[in-house]
């Protein structure tokens, strides 16, 4: 094992990290993962998501002995009570927290540590499609900006190497930026 291969860098363990590829290049069917919600409606537009059991790494995952709570909201002026985030602001979080631990992740890897980074972002949205004013109009986000800020003895160049390679595997980033086969059942 090298010295890289023996250290915590990031919060990584980087050995366990290099046999997590290592295992998934010897047994590729390692790499496929499901992933699941539950959302349930409580009162206007507040609902809650439980986020608890995945399968991945060839068995279904037992290491969450409770599930996680999502709160989403609305925020007053579109009438919900602020119970939490609205779906599109978690949108947001969820871009921003697949980059950041993809900037740890495969700095990590590299042997660069990171002594902070703040990821800030802003999209736009015209609620025209939304509200079903218009129908040339997206009800979705029209652009997202990231805004990331690492604080790293790294060269320059290295941390544009990063941010380049993080963007080109982030999941969530995919999620947004290419059109994703989405059905929705409605159950009798």
């Amino acid at each position: 094992m090298t010295d890289l291969e023996n250290t915590l860098t990031n919060g990584v363990d980087v050995g366990k990290l290099l046999a997590t590829l290592d295992a998934i290049k010897a047994n590729p069917e390692l790499a496929n993962f499901q992933f699941r919600a539950e959302t349930e409606w409580k009162s206007g537009g507040h609902s809650r998501t439980r986020i608890q059991s995945f399968h991945g790494a060839g068995a279904e995952d037992t290491s969450r002995s409770k599930p996680f709570a999502v709160e989403a909201d609305e925020p007053p002026v579109l009438l919900g009570s602020n119970a939490g985030p609205n779906a599109v602001e978690i949108v947001l979080a969820g871009l921003a927290s697949c980059l950041a631990v993809g900037f740890a992740y495969n700095a990590a890897a590299r042997g660069i540590r990171i002594d902070a980074l703040t990821l800030g972002l802003a999209g736009n949205i015209d609620l025209h499609g939304f509200l079903g004013l218009s129908d040339k109009v997206r009800p979705g986000y029209r652009d997202i900006r990231v805004t990331c800020r690492v604080k790293s003895d790294a060269s320059r160049e290295q941390l544009m190497e990063l941010c380049d390679y993080v963007q080109k595997t982030s999941p969530v980033l995919d999620i947004v930026r290419n059109p994703v086969g989405v059905s929705v059942v409605l159950e009798a």
